[in-house]
């Protein structure tokens, strides 16, 4: 990390900003955040993020719903038969419903969790520096680069056509 606490580069162009992402990953800076008004294919794609491990938590938490979908009234037969027409006391079929509920609850809710955990949230320190244009028509790449890359970050920033780069020290900045 360097001592500024990494710099803001501003874009008028999401072609601009996708060569300038493609310059920091050829040039060694991988961890960059991205700021875009809308969701962009190309920019995702040029910043090769990993797939989210969210959906391991849904499958375990869906998979664990299943299992106690089916084992809770099971339990619950064989500790307190209800033989009623000689029906048997373990009906898997009447429990599927109970299962299939449990599996969207416990899925949903794993997910949620998953979300918090991968996400670290509550996220206790402030955004380092943002501007209220990424929301209307600006692209935005924070980069904080080695203290021996700084420079180089600057001229990667620059190269690509970046219409303006902050500076920022680890505090809140926000401009309207």
């Amino acid at each position: 990390m360097t001592a500024n606490g990494g710099m803001l580069a501003i874009f008028e162009a999401r072609d601009d900003t996708v060569d300038a992402i493609n310059a920091l990953r050829a040039a060694g800076l991988k961890r960059m955040t991205v700021y875009m008004p809308a969701p962009d294919h190309e920019i995702e794609h040029a910043l090769h993020e990993p797939k989210s491990p969210v959906r391991l938590f849904t499958l375990v938490g869906g998979l664990t719903g299943a299992a106690t979908g089916f084992a809770l009234p099971t339990w619950t037969s064989l500790d307190w038969p209800l033989v009623t027409g000689g029906k048997p006391v373990i009906s898997l079929p009447a429990w599927v419903i109970i299962a299939f509920e449990l599996t969207v609850l416990f899925g949903a809710l794993s997910t949620v969790l998953g979300l918090f955990i991968l996400n670290r949230w509550p996220y206790r320190k402030p955004l380092i520096i943002y501007d209220g244009s990424f929301t209307a028509d600006r692209f935005g790449i924070h980069v904080d680069p080695p203290a021996e890359s700084a420079a180089r970050a600057r001229d990667i920033l620059n190269q690509a056509g970046a219409a303006e780069i902050r500076e920022s020290r680890g505090e809140v900045t926000s401009a309207s």
